[in-house]
């Protein structure tokens, strides 16, 4: 834990170790294990549950449904998604960056992810209920809902990011950088204990914190 008074670390930096060749492709499966590739133009709904895909660039895809269910991604570059839904429940990812695009949903049920960059996307609803996340860095973003019920967050950082709702019942967090967090309210604020948040952010949500430990304001 940080010493009161300390910055909390940040995550660690994520580059994709991409190969200087990869092999065009324009569909993924499910099961599959795919190494060093270029997907393009990926459309309507995809199943590529429990698929393995490392060292490889996933770009303009404009998808109903993208089904990540229990699949791994390493060294994974996305930009430029366009998606209904995105389904990555238990799911690992790491080192990968999502760039650009705008997601309906992303459902990171029980999700492991170490090492992830979220950068320019709006997204309407991000779930990581119950996910286990370290590394995780925020920036340009903007979400409707983020749900993170019973997460383990670890090493954390949002930068000029907009949430309207943020789920922290029964959060666990290690050094968690609200501080580049604009969130118009957290459903329990107790979930918040051990995260970093400005001045400003404490006052904006004083009442709130101010019920979570039982003081009555009149």
């Amino acid at each position: 834990m940080a010493r009161p008074g300390s910055a909390p670390r940040p995550p660690r930096p994520v580059e994709p170790d991409l190969p200087d060749v990869l092999q065009d492709l324009d569909a993924l499966t499910a099961r599959t294990d795919l190494q060093a590739v270029r997907l393009t133009g990926l459309t309507g709904d995809v199943d590529a549950a429990h698929a393995r895909i490392v060292e490889a660039r996933i770009v303009t895809a404009s998808v109903d449904r993208l089904d990540l269910t229990g699949a791994a991604l390493v060294d994974v570059e996305v930009g430029e998604m366009r998606a209904v839904e995105v389904v990555a429940r238990e799911g690992s990812w790491r080192d990968t960056v999502v760039s650009g695009g705008r997601i309906g949903s992303i459902d990171g049920l029980r999700a492991e992810w170490d090492g992830v960059v979220l950068r320019g996307l709006r997204i309407d609803y991000l779930s990581l209920a119950s996910a286990r996340v370290n590394d995780l860095h925020v920036v340009d973003c903007e979400i409707g809902t983020l749900d993170a019920p019973d997460a383990r967050l670890t090493r954390v950082r949002f930068e000029r990011t907009r949430v309207d709702e943020v789920d922290t019942r029964e959060l666990r967090a290690v050094d968690v950088d609200l501080r580049g967090l604009d969130a118009l309210s957290f459903t329990d604020p107790r979930g918040l204990r051990d995260a970093t948040l400005d001045a400003h952010q404490v006052a904006q949500h004083a009442e709130a914190l101010a019920a979570a430990l039982g003081i009555r304001v009149r």
